[in-house]
């Protein structure tokens, strides 16, 4: 009884360690074509990750509004006291305050051209948070792209060697091919989900900062259309 289980430990060990080098291994055994595009694919999920972690924390960082802070230009307007009301925008590091900065930075002049420094200000505050986005929408498209190109560069060297085999064909020597076919594509394919679920998310989130931005700027307009 106790050289059975001495027997299956071994194998169980045997059967785990094969398990943790299996990935390893196949990519090692994809030959220089598999392992330079999973190279490539490792930079581009590298790239993916940094863009989201650094737009993520900006934006949450945008996102947060001082419930207090429109009562306080209110009454800084109300009573004309503009230095105090500009003052206290330029102490908030937010889009939305620095749009609110804009538009009494306009008070005097035609309510249309507040109305149009405070949008012109936004455009440019979209695009400060928007920036980098896009590459993740890239790299969720090209990155399965680039793990399809490996897939045919391994059905080619597969073919290659058929072709060369001269009607001894082995499965073993197909290896190389396939390894590099199935790898690459599997790995092109993770990073493009990563990518497009991360992109999806900062555009959500982007998506809601404009939100409290334009909430924020019709609550503004319309607190200078109020009668004195």
């Amino acid at each position: 009884m106790t050289l059975f289980f001495q027997e299956n430990t071994a194998l169980l060990e045997a059967a785990t360690e094969e398990k943790t080098l299996s990935i390893f291994k196949l990519i090692m055994d994809g030959g220089i074509g598999g392992r330079v595009i999973l190279a490539l694919l490792f930079v581009l999920l590298a790239v993916a990750l940094y863009i989201y972690f650094e737009r993520f924390f900006a934006i949450k960082t945008a996102s947060k509004i001082d419930e207090n802070f429109m009562n306080q230009i209110r009454d800084y307007v109300s009573s004309g006291r503009l230095d105090a009301a500009d003052a206290l925008c330029k102490s908030k590091n937010t889009p939305t305050a620095r749009l609110i900065g804009k538009g009494i930075s306009r008070i005097g002049k035609p309510l249309d051209d507040i109305n149009t420094a405070i949008e012109t200000a936004g455009k440019l505050e979209v695009y400060q948070l928007e920036k980098n986005v896009s590459v993740l929408a890239t790299i969720s498209g090209v990155a399965p792209m680039i793990g399809f190109l490996g897939t045919v560069i391994g059905m080619i060297i597969a073919i290659h060697e058929i072709a060369n085999a001269g009607g001894q064909i082995d499965i073993k020597m197909l290896s190389d091919g396939l390894y590099t076919a199935m790898t690459t594509t599997v790995g092109g394919l993770i990073v493009g989900i990563i990518a497009y679920m991360t992109y999806n998310h900062l555009v959500v989130k982007t998506d809601k900062v404009v939100y409290q931005m334009e909430a924020k700027s019709v609550e503004f307009l319309d607190l200078l259309n109020e009668p004195v």
